[in-house]
């Protein structure tokens, strides 16, 4: 995100494909406090490791939780993708006071590729990646795959911009 030198770009497009959620999460936590603007893409192709009725079952617990006196008063439950991985780096920055509102309000989080951000570079981070982190025969799930048991009803729809993607990667290498 900022190289050797200190000179950082205006804005890091992540590419969140089968990066681990927390630690990528930690790593854009950093970043966006450090002034940086990150763009993070693909959300619903993200990793947790754990099987999938595992964190079915550690998610729907979650949605247990609710204020008591008036529900829409309590604990705000994300289903989607993006949401949910916003949701985990807001719970990494000091969000409730000015400075971690600005870092928070320099992250976009966004399931698939959409338009502006298509035709633009992707980063990875090595420090995130499944294959480097997440050691082999271990159960992970996707966090697309969750967002859909727990009652994201879009899946299906990113799935279809896969064709989407693939021509955007020609464009890249030419």
């Amino acid at each position: 995100m900022v190289s050797g030198s200190g000179i950082c770009a205006k804005r890091v497009v992540v590419d969140a494909r089968h990066h681990m959620l927390g630690r990528l999460a930690s790593i854009v936590a950093k970043e966006l406090l450090n002034g940086q603007r990150v763009v993070v893409v693909r959300c619903e192709e993200i990793c947790m490791s754990g099987g999938l009725v595992r964190q079915k079952m550690k998610y729907m617990r979650f949605l247990r939780k609710r204020m008591n006196t008036k529900p829409s008063h309590g604990p705000i439950h994300f289903r989607a993708p993006a949401k949910i991985f916003w949701r985990t780096v807001r719970g990494m920055i000091p969000h409730k006071t000015k400075r971690g509102a600005g870092a928070l309000a320099r992250l976009k989080a966004y399931e698939g590729v959409p338009p502006p951000y298509d035709k633009t570079k992707r980063m990875v981070i090595p420090d995130a990646l499944k294959v480097l982190r997440l050691q082999k025969g271990h159960k992970y799930c996707l966090l697309g795959r969750l967002s859909s048991e727990v009652g994201w009803n879009h899946y299906d729809t990113i799935r279809v911009s896969i064709c989407c993607i693939t021509s955007s990667c020609c464009f890249l290498e030419r």
